[in-house]
């Protein structure tokens, strides 16, 4: 039904303790990072906006975020979803901790709203109040700055991209162009 919240599911967890050197050397992690929380769910914005809530509820960074291509419908597997995330922290307390908090912004805070009766057109509008580490960098913006992710299918996207910047006293920080990995497009305003 029209303005429904369409709900995302998180589909696997995992908290790697101590990672292997190797890993930990391909991902980049920074001295000190020692553990990591893997999060697969099946819709990507949602999931950005979750890992970048975990850096400010806990000691940790996101190490690593993909989206997978054509969206959560046409995953390879059954946990595969639409994107994995990767927090890397300095124990595995931190690194659960973020999790926690990733996992609670993915079923309970974030979510895509209905445009129409049938819940086949969708759209995410979701205001960040204070980023924290991830979106931030991502947005070219100081951290704790607010912003607002707004994501849709292509043409509605850049209608509502364009509307949004008319409407108010706003910068469009990233334009995600479509189609996207997931076939959307939005972008970042603050």
């Amino acid at each position: 039904m029209k303005r429904d919240p369409v709900r995302a599911s998180v589909l696997a967890t995992k908290i790697i303790p101590n990672v292997a050197a190797d890993l930990a050397k391909e991902l980049g992690l920074l001295p000190g990072e020692k553990s990591l929380a893997l999060v697969t769910s099946d819709c990507d914005d949602v999931t950005y906006t979750a890992l970048d809530e975990a850096t400010k509820k806990a000691d940790c960074r996101v190490a690593y975020a993909k989206s997978f291509y054509a969206g959560a419908a046409n995953a390879n597997t059954k946990l595969a979803g639409e994107i994995i995330g990767i927090l890397a922290a300095p124990n595995p307390a931190e690194a659960k901790a973020g999790l926690a908090a990733c996992v609670d912004m993915i079923e309970n805070v974030c979510h895509f709203v209905s445009a129409n009766e049938d819940d086949t057109i969708v759209y995410y509008a979701h205001c960040i109040s204070r980023t924290g580490s991830y979106l931030s960098e991502g947005a070219g913006i100081a951290e704790g700055e607010a912003l607002a992710y707004l994501i849709a299918p292509p043409l509605e996207a850049m209608y509502g991209v364009d509307a949004a910047l008319k409407a108010a006293d706003v910068r469009l920080c990233v334009l995600y162009a479509p189609p996207s990995e997931t076939n959307f497009g939005g972008g970042l305003l603050t």
